[in-house]
Protein backbone atom coordinates (compact mmCIF):
# COMPACT_ATOMS: atom_id res chain seq x y z
CA UNK A 1 0.00 0.00 0.00
CA UNK A 2 1.22 3.19 -1.12
CA UNK A 3 0.92 4.64 2.39
CA UNK A 4 4.17 2.82 4.03
CA UNK A 5 5.89 4.16 1.61
CA UNK A 6 4.54 8.06 1.77
CA UNK A 7 4.59 8.09 5.65
CA UNK A 8 7.87 6.81 6.37
CA UNK A 9 10.31 5.40 3.84
CA UNK A 10 13.42 5.11 5.67
CA UNK A 11 11.87 1.67 7.67
CA UNK A 12 11.31 0.18 4.77
CA UNK A 13 14.15 0.28 2.97
CA UNK A 14 16.11 -0.57 5.75
CA UNK A 15 14.46 -3.83 6.71
CA UNK A 16 13.80 -4.93 2.69
CA UNK A 17 17.19 -6.37 2.40
CA UNK A 18 16.45 -8.08 5.54
CA UNK A 19 13.12 -9.50 4.59
CA UNK A 20 14.95 -10.78 1.27
CA UNK A 21 17.22 -12.57 2.72
CA UNK A 22 16.90 -16.37 4.09
CA UNK A 23 14.90 -16.81 7.28
CA UNK A 24 18.17 -17.77 9.25
CA UNK A 25 19.25 -14.11 9.01
CA UNK A 26 16.89 -13.48 12.05
CA UNK A 27 19.50 -15.69 13.96
CA UNK A 28 22.16 -13.82 12.74
CA UNK A 29 20.60 -10.49 14.22
CA UNK A 30 19.63 -11.84 17.61
CA UNK A 31 23.63 -12.40 18.42
CA UNK A 32 24.79 -9.54 16.99
CA UNK A 33 25.85 -5.94 18.09
CA UNK A 34 24.97 -1.91 16.47
CA UNK A 35 27.29 -0.31 14.92
CA UNK A 36 28.39 3.16 16.91
CA UNK A 37 26.17 5.14 15.20
CA UNK A 38 23.04 2.53 15.57
CA UNK A 39 23.13 1.65 11.99
CA UNK A 40 24.80 -1.74 10.51
CA UNK A 41 27.32 -1.15 7.70
CA UNK A 42 25.79 -2.50 4.13
CA UNK A 43 28.60 -4.92 3.90
CA UNK A 44 28.48 -6.43 7.33
CA UNK A 45 25.35 -9.11 7.45
CA UNK A 46 25.60 -10.04 11.32
CA UNK A 47 24.42 -6.72 12.48
CA UNK A 48 21.25 -5.36 12.34
CA UNK A 49 19.53 -3.61 9.39
CA UNK A 50 17.04 -1.50 12.07
CA UNK A 51 18.77 2.11 13.61
CA UNK A 52 16.77 0.43 17.80
CA UNK A 53 19.54 -1.01 19.70
CA UNK A 54 18.90 -4.33 21.52
CA UNK A 55 19.50 -1.88 25.51
CA UNK A 56 16.77 0.76 23.66
CA UNK A 57 13.30 -0.45 24.11
CA UNK A 58 10.76 -1.23 27.27
CA UNK A 59 7.90 -3.86 27.78
CA UNK A 60 5.47 -1.42 25.93
CA UNK A 61 7.51 -1.93 22.70
CA UNK A 62 7.62 -5.73 23.42
CA UNK A 63 3.81 -5.64 23.83
CA UNK A 64 3.22 -3.66 20.92
CA UNK A 65 5.18 -5.77 18.69
CA UNK A 66 3.94 -9.38 19.20
CA UNK A 67 0.70 -7.83 19.78
CA UNK A 68 0.77 -6.59 16.51
CA UNK A 69 1.73 -9.69 15.14
CA UNK A 70 -1.66 -11.09 16.86
CA UNK A 71 -3.49 -8.44 15.25
CA UNK A 72 -2.33 -8.58 11.84
CA UNK A 73 -3.02 -11.81 11.43
CA UNK A 74 -6.37 -12.06 11.95
CA UNK A 75 -6.83 -9.10 9.33
CA UNK A 76 -4.73 -11.53 6.79
CA UNK A 77 -7.29 -14.46 7.63
CA UNK A 78 -10.04 -12.46 7.10
CA UNK A 79 -8.75 -10.65 3.95
CA UNK A 80 -8.69 -14.01 2.26
CA UNK A 81 -11.97 -14.97 2.74
CA UNK A 82 -12.88 -12.22 0.26
CA UNK A 83 -11.80 -14.19 -3.07
CA UNK A 84 -14.34 -16.77 -2.30
CA UNK A 85 -16.72 -14.39 -1.16
CA UNK A 86 -16.58 -11.13 -3.09
CA UNK A 87 -17.39 -10.41 -6.80
CA UNK A 88 -16.02 -6.74 -6.10
CA UNK A 89 -13.05 -5.80 -7.82
CA UNK A 90 -12.96 -2.60 -5.72
CA UNK A 91 -13.03 -4.75 -2.22
CA UNK A 92 -10.97 -7.95 -3.46
CA UNK A 93 -8.45 -5.21 -4.65
CA UNK A 94 -8.03 -3.50 -1.35
CA UNK A 95 -8.09 -7.41 0.50
CA UNK A 96 -4.83 -7.87 -1.41
CA UNK A 97 -3.20 -4.94 -0.41
CA UNK A 98 -4.43 -5.30 2.88
CA UNK A 99 -2.99 -8.54 3.71
CA UNK A 100 0.48 -7.55 1.91
CA UNK A 101 0.84 -4.52 3.95
CA UNK A 102 -0.14 -6.35 7.27
CA UNK A 103 2.30 -8.98 6.29
CA UNK A 104 5.33 -6.65 6.18
CA UNK A 105 4.25 -5.44 9.38
CA UNK A 106 4.44 -8.61 10.75
CA UNK A 107 8.04 -9.14 9.47
CA UNK A 108 9.15 -5.93 11.05
CA UNK A 109 7.85 -6.76 14.15
CA UNK A 110 9.47 -10.18 14.30
CA UNK A 111 12.90 -8.69 13.28
CA UNK A 112 12.34 -6.41 16.50
CA UNK A 113 11.52 -9.07 18.56
CA UNK A 114 14.30 -10.94 17.31
CA UNK A 115 16.97 -7.88 17.68
CA UNK A 116 15.50 -7.49 21.44
CA UNK A 117 16.39 -11.26 22.11
CA UNK A 118 12.53 -11.97 22.33
CA UNK A 119 10.94 -15.11 21.03
CA UNK A 120 8.63 -13.86 17.86
CA UNK A 121 6.36 -16.56 18.06
CA UNK A 122 5.37 -16.11 21.29
CA UNK A 123 2.33 -13.76 20.32
CA UNK A 124 0.76 -12.45 24.32
CA UNK A 125 -2.82 -11.20 23.63
CA UNK A 126 -2.44 -9.21 26.70
CA UNK A 127 1.10 -7.70 26.71
CA UNK A 128 2.64 -5.23 29.14
CA UNK A 129 0.59 -2.55 30.83
CA UNK A 130 -2.58 -4.16 30.03
CA UNK A 131 -2.71 -3.68 26.65
CA UNK A 132 -5.29 -5.29 24.54
CA UNK A 133 -5.76 -6.29 21.25
CA UNK A 134 -8.71 -3.83 20.18
CA UNK A 135 -11.07 -3.93 17.43
CA UNK A 136 -10.47 -7.70 16.35
CA UNK A 137 -13.16 -9.24 14.62
CA UNK A 138 -15.54 -11.78 17.03
CA UNK A 139 -16.04 -15.52 16.45
CA UNK A 140 -19.10 -15.09 15.39
CA UNK A 141 -18.51 -12.49 12.73
CA UNK A 142 -15.98 -14.45 11.42
CA UNK A 143 -18.64 -17.35 11.19
CA UNK A 144 -21.14 -14.91 9.47
CA UNK A 145 -18.72 -13.50 7.69
CA UNK A 146 -17.24 -17.01 5.96
CA UNK A 147 -21.15 -17.95 5.26
CA UNK A 148 -22.20 -14.72 3.37
CA UNK A 149 -21.89 -13.72 -0.01
CA UNK A 150 -21.53 -10.46 -2.79
CA UNK A 151 -22.83 -7.22 -1.32
CA UNK A 152 -24.07 -9.14 1.76
CA UNK A 153 -20.17 -10.34 2.54
CA UNK A 154 -19.13 -7.00 0.87
CA UNK A 155 -20.48 -4.76 3.61
CA UNK A 156 -20.15 -7.28 6.98
CA UNK A 157 -16.18 -7.19 6.26
CA UNK A 158 -15.53 -3.62 5.28
CA UNK A 159 -17.57 -2.89 8.75
CA UNK A 160 -14.88 -5.04 9.86
CA UNK A 161 -12.04 -4.26 8.82
CA UNK A 162 -12.94 -0.46 9.64
CA UNK A 163 -12.84 -1.69 13.33
CA UNK A 164 -9.85 -3.66 13.41
CA UNK A 165 -8.55 -1.09 11.60
CA UNK A 166 -9.60 1.90 14.15
CA UNK A 167 -8.32 -0.48 16.84
CA UNK A 168 -4.86 -1.08 15.40
CA UNK A 169 -4.71 2.91 15.20
CA UNK A 170 -5.49 3.02 19.15
CA UNK A 171 -2.82 0.63 19.78
CA UNK A 172 -0.37 1.80 17.66
CA UNK A 173 -0.94 5.45 19.62
CA UNK A 174 -0.21 3.86 22.73
CA UNK A 175 3.13 2.54 21.15
CA UNK A 176 4.12 6.38 20.21
CA UNK A 177 2.92 7.11 23.65
CA UNK A 178 4.79 4.81 25.92
CA UNK A 179 7.29 2.91 23.75
CA UNK A 180 11.03 3.44 23.70
CA UNK A 181 12.26 1.88 20.85
CA UNK A 182 12.81 4.38 17.82
CA UNK A 183 11.95 1.33 14.73
CA UNK A 184 8.90 0.40 16.55
CA UNK A 185 7.83 4.04 17.02
CA UNK A 186 8.47 4.67 13.18
CA UNK A 187 6.32 1.55 12.71
CA UNK A 188 3.29 2.88 14.67
CA UNK A 189 3.42 5.81 13.13
CA UNK A 190 3.26 4.16 9.77
CA UNK A 191 0.53 1.42 10.90
CA UNK A 192 -1.67 4.78 11.64
CA UNK A 193 -0.98 6.26 9.02
CA UNK A 194 -1.66 3.44 6.29
CA UNK A 195 -4.59 2.41 8.21
CA UNK A 196 -6.57 5.85 8.57
CA UNK A 197 -6.56 6.08 4.57
CA UNK A 198 -7.75 2.22 4.29
CA UNK A 199 -10.73 3.18 6.67
CA UNK A 200 -11.29 6.30 4.48
CA UNK A 201 -11.62 4.29 1.37
CA UNK A 202 -13.71 1.20 3.01
CA UNK A 203 -16.23 4.19 4.13
CA UNK A 204 -16.60 5.11 0.82
CA UNK A 205 -17.18 1.59 -0.36
CA UNK A 206 -19.87 1.49 1.73
CA UNK A 207 -21.39 4.26 0.71
CA UNK A 208 -20.77 6.62 3.72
Amino acid sequence: MAGYAGVVPSLTARIGALLAAPATALLLLSCSNPAADGHAKPTDTNKPLLTGEPSGYNADDVAFANNMIAHHQQGIDISALVRNHSTNPEVLALADRNASALQSDIATARVLLVQWNENPDIKTANGGHGATLKGMVDRATIARLDSLHGSEFDTVWLQSMISRDQGAIEMADAEIANGKNVDAIVLAKEIIGVQQAEISQMKQLLGG
